[in-house]
């Protein structure tokens, strides 16, 4: 009797558990709908503040519009096409995520372009891009499309998994550009004559504004970022004006050069790099920036192939070709170029004492040294200086965001009105080099004398916009940074990997090797015979030959079972992580569950 009464009160106990574990489920679904806790590293599903801040700018609706092809990628084995469609996960949850923080004001709409439909040549008329992938070649959609009330239209041609550290990043300079109705308004003082392509491509993309320095005592306050290029013997109102500009928070593009080649006029001083130096130096002591206009860095390990005057190619060390491992990779501006190139440029330091932070974008490797400005005039011999070079083992700064509060360089200036220090934080964009904007280092030319063809040979151009358009951008854009990916590797399974072929990969060449050793010995063997012109073979040669045929099937036995046991371990531990993902957690609750009720029914029973 006591044994039934509790068998009865397990069982009922148990349906107890169960009817509160399900009441729990039901109660957190709607209780705590919209409570997230992001556990992962690095904060992938967290938006930034800068994110935050300007969703809650949005004032009136926006209409985002996700195209995705879903049923074409839907039963794809392709690897390529597998990652996509968890690429799409991931930027649906963060659309839903940033409509989930706007109260309804951004309205989301997802589409599946399907092949001849009206969605597709929707998508197409918007701008949304689509891209032969897997075997069929057929084209796959993945576009975002926002508008709003006025018709306004910002488009994300095609997501791309490798750019996903920039997701949040570019969806929010979407938002961003679908609330501002006007172009960013961009001032430019410059003391080379640039070349037409640059002055064309600011002009399409913003409202470009050329400044008169011989009379610049004020800078408009309209203007969002202000591009200075090779400044020479600038007035102290003009200094003045570009030091208000920085404190009252706009954004400031500086390019300085020991010897300019673009500079005309400082040239035929003794035929030597003199007179071609610019520099910023009231500002730069001011920030405690170190920067030497009669120093110029030289670079083995960036070293650009040249064509000297007599054919001979070379690399001349005062030209630097950086390629995409050189190029900072979490930087929105740089991590979707593949080379920069420069030629004689200086560097910047930052003094111990300076209040402000120089951070880095791009430096020289272990294999530079610093030279005379003096000495890379208009012909110089790089045969020479490759002669000459000794490595100081230093790494110079080239390129360098100065970040911080700014501070006055002119605490005497009489001005009215004017400021001391910046409210907030700031920054500047420092380039020692100004041929980076030059023709020369942009693009080459090819074809006829009579039609020659512009090639771009770097991706000069596409950084100084990408710099401009991060600098044009509202302080909240400017501070998302790129974010880690959510597709990441399992380390140990690629250590496996690699440790499992290091072990049977040299048996399997050996295999492969006795079998194609035998395989020629049998030809061989058919081939005399054939040129003997026998009609069949001796009794040794027969034996000879079924004793390659048998060893060959053995051979091929062997490899397939060298082939299976390279993977054996991976799978043995991929299963055992799907193990503990899926069952290890139930098993040990269950477990823990019968163990207590077991602990209970016996201490009653005591």
């Amino acid at each position: 009797m006591m044994i039934a009464n509790r068998k009865i009160l397990t069982g009922s106990a148990l349906l107890l558990l169960g009817a509160l574990f399900v009441s729990l489920v039901l109660l957190s679904d709607n209780l705590l709908r919209g409570l997230r806790l992001d556990l992962t590293n690095q904060s992938l599903y967290t938006l930034s503040n800068g994110t935050q801040n300007i969703l809650k700018s949005l004032d009136e609706p926006v209409h985002l519009t996700l195209y995705f092809s879903d049923k074409v990628t839907a039963d794809s084995n392709n690897h390529e096409i597998r990652n996509l469609r968890l690429y799409y996960e991931r930027v649906r949850e963060l659309l839903e995520e940033m409509s989930s923080l706007t109260n309804g004001r951004i309205v989301l709409e997802f589409i599946d372009p399907i092949a001849y439909s009206d969605a597709e040549d929707q998508a197409l008329a918007s701008g949304v891009r689509g891209v032969a992938m897997g075997q069929t070649g057929e084209k796959i959609f993945f576009g975002l499309v926002g508008s709003n009330s006025t018709d306004g239209q910002a488009v994300i041609p095609f997501f791309d998994p490798g750019k996903e550290a920039f997701l949040e990043y570019e969806t929010a300079k979407l938002m961003q550009d679908l609330t501002i109705s006007r172009k960013s308004s961009v001032g430019l003082i410059t003391g080379l004559k640039l070349n037409a392509s640059i002055e064309q491509q600011l002009s399409q993309q913003f409202d470009l504004k050329t400044l008169d320095a011989s009379s610049l005592k004020t800078i408009a306050q309209n203007i969002n970022v202000l591009i200075v290029v090779h400044p020479k013997q600038l007035s102290e109102d003009a200094l003045f004006a570009i030091d208000q500009f920085v404190l009252r928070g706009g954004r400031l593009m500086v390019f300085v050069d020991p010897v300019a080649d673009a500079d005309i006029n400082g040239s035929g001083v003794n035929n030597s790099g003199i007179g071609k130096a610019s520099d910023l130096s009231a500002l730069f002591k001011a920030w405690g920036v170190e920067y030497y206009p009669e120093q110029v860095v030289l670079d083995l390990g960036h070293a650009m192939p040249i064509t000297g005057t007599d054919a001979q190619s070379f690399r001349d060390p005062a030209v630097l070709k950086f390629g995409k491992a050189d190029l900072a990779q979490d930087n929105i501006i740089t991590s979707s170029l593949d080379s920069l190139v420069l030629a004689t440029p200086g560097y910047f330091k930052i003094d111990a004492k300076s209040p402000y932070t120089l951070l880095p974008l791009l430096r020289t490797g272990n294999k530079a040294m610093l030279v005379s400005a003096q000495s890379l005039g208009s012909g110089y011999d790089a045969k020479q200086l490759w002669a000459n070079f000794k490595a100081s083992g230093e790494r110079y700064v080239l390129i360098a965001r100065l970040q911080g509060k700014f501070k006055t360089a002119f605490l005497q200036h009489k001005a009215p009105d004017r400021l001391y220090m910046a409210e907030a934080d700031n920054e500047v964009l420092l380039v020692a080099d100004t041929d980076i904007l030059t023709n020369r280092l942009w693009a080459g030319t090819n074809g006829s004398p009579s039609q020659k063809l512009l090639t771009s040979m770097s991706n000069n151009g596409d950084w100084f916009i990408n710099s401009v358009d991060n600098l044009s951008g509202s302080p909240d854009l400017i501070t998302i940074r790129g974010r880690g990916i959510s597709n990441r590797p399992f380390t140990l399974i690629e250590e496996l990997k690699k440790t499992a072929d290091e072990r049977y990969r040299s048996k399997e060449l050996e295999l492969q090797n006795e079998l194609n050793d035998t395989e020629r010995k049998r030809l061989a063997l058919q081939n005399a015979n054939v040129q003997d012109q026998k009609l069949g073979y001796s009794q040794a040669q027969q034996q000879e030959l079924d004793r390659f045929v048998t060893r060959k099937a053995q051979i091929r036995k062997e490899l397939r079972e060298v082939r299976r046991q390279l993977n054996a371990d991976i799978d043995a531990l991929e299963a055992w992580l799907k193990f503990i993902n899926i069952a290890l957690l139930p098993i040990l609750i269950s477990l823990g569950s019968l163990f207590y009720l077991f602990w209970q029914a016996k201490r009653k029973s005591v």
